[in-house]
């Protein structure tokens, strides 16, 4: 059984639509009165933060790339999503986007590294053995694969069978798992 004290010193990385604000479906959140957190998120962070050493959001945003938004857009969005955290305690200690169409098959977009490269630049600390990727997507869990990480898969569908280390229903579920000592990576 594991203690929640063991992540301490881990990083955990954060996909954001559909694991932290509500997804759009076909579409994109690209003004930040379209971000609906998912009930409890920014509080469930603030929790998070006493675990891990880092939270870290990591997001493809081809909506920039389509034209549909600007990088502004997206800093407000991100800006709001980090004064909704901080409001109840936590941080957010960084964001990394990926604004590039998915044609373009940039380094920097899911399932590739880039993003995760980023993070390490900004904090030489980071230990990819003592990170987990949080996301709803299989590209987030590929990208995770490739890098060594901890997948943690957010399920919106019973039916989906994704690779990943464990599978829970949403951010809630996972922290609570934590604490309870069932997520386990020693």
């Amino acid at each position: 059984m594991s203690t929640a004290s063991q992540y301490k010193d881990w990083t955990l990385f954060l996909d954001r639509d559909g694991v932290l604000n509500i997804k759009i479906e076909d579409g994109y959140v690209t003004k930040p009165d379209e971000f609906r957190w998912i009930e409890g998120v920014p509080e469930i962070i603030a929790s998070l933060n006493k675990l891990f050493k880092y939270i870290i959001i990591v997001t493809n945003q081809q909506g920039v790339g389509k034209g549909l938004m600007t990088m502004n857009d997206l800093d407000a969005i991100h800006d709001r999503l980090r004064k909704d955290v901080n409001s109840v305690g936590g941080q957010i200690h960084a964001i990394f986007s990926a604004p590039q169409l998915s044609a373009e098959n940039h380094p920097d977009r899911k399932p590739g590294t880039g993003m995760l490269l980023r993070a390490k630049k900004l904090f030489p600390d980071i230990d990819f053995s003592k990170s987990m990727m949080v996301g709803d997507s299989l590209s987030d869990m590929i990208m995770a694969d490739r890098i060594a990480m901890k997948r943690i898969y957010i399920s919106h569908s019973a039916e989906t069978e994704i690779p990943a280390d464990y599978t829970f229903n949403s951010l809630a579920h996972f922290y609570q798992s934590i604490l309870r000592g069932e997520v386990n990576f020693l």
